[in-house]
């Protein structure tokens, strides 16, 4: 009886704490566009083969000072296979009103050259499509719930994992995955 019990209690606590992704990927992150920093069409299939960190920005966030670490992540790497991309939201009201200003406080203060696209929310109804493939198919794990949030995405298009604002762009778990990856 105690053994029935303690079963009955656990799938019950698998069936609740199970992510709702279904994970069937009928998108991979290869298969979307989204806008420049500048205003110009990225066509994401041009990432192919290439594992890519996005990250959600925001210029006025305690984290801000991570923009000096993705920026050497992406000096380390960018000629293995590996793009860092990032997102500006003000989806935590934290970021400047235009391209134009957050691309010159990024290049002024953190000489940024990996790619950064328009301003996008990244959570809720209004999100950019991708950040709504990411929770169909990896689950709540996926949605930011701040900035400088990090989505792992593996050469194959999929998410690979998630790391929280707290995650340093240079915390050994952060690259660990990254070099096995890009192998």
């Amino acid at each position: 009886m105690f053994k029935n019990s303690i079963k009955i209690l656990l799938i019950i606590f698998m069936i609740l704490f199970t992510s709702n992704a279904s994970a069937k990927y009928d998108k991979l992150f290869y298969d979307f566009n989204i806008k420049s920093i500048d205003g110009e069409d990225i066509d994401l299939d041009k990432y192919k083969n290439n594992v890519v960190l996005l990250v959600n920005l925001a210029s006025y966030c305690g984290f801000t000072k991570q923009y000096a670490g993705l920026q050497e992540l992406w000096d380390k790497y960018k000629d293995k296979n590996f793009i860092v991309l990032g997102i500006p939201s003000n989806s935590f009201n934290q970021e400047k009103n235009s391209e134009k200003e957050i691309k010159e406080f990024c290049e002024v203060n953190f000489n940024i050259s990996f790619p950064m696209t328009s301003i996008y929310d990244v959570k809720g109804n209004n999100a950019h499509e991708i950040y709504k493939w990411a929770k169909e198919n990896h689950g709540k794990s996926a949605v930011p719930k701040w900035n400088f949030y990090k989505i792992l995405i593996n050469k194959e298009g999929k998410v690979e994992e998630t790391y929280s604002s707290l995650t340093k762009p240079n915390s050994s778990k952060l690259l660990n995955k990254i070099n096995t990856l890009i192998k």
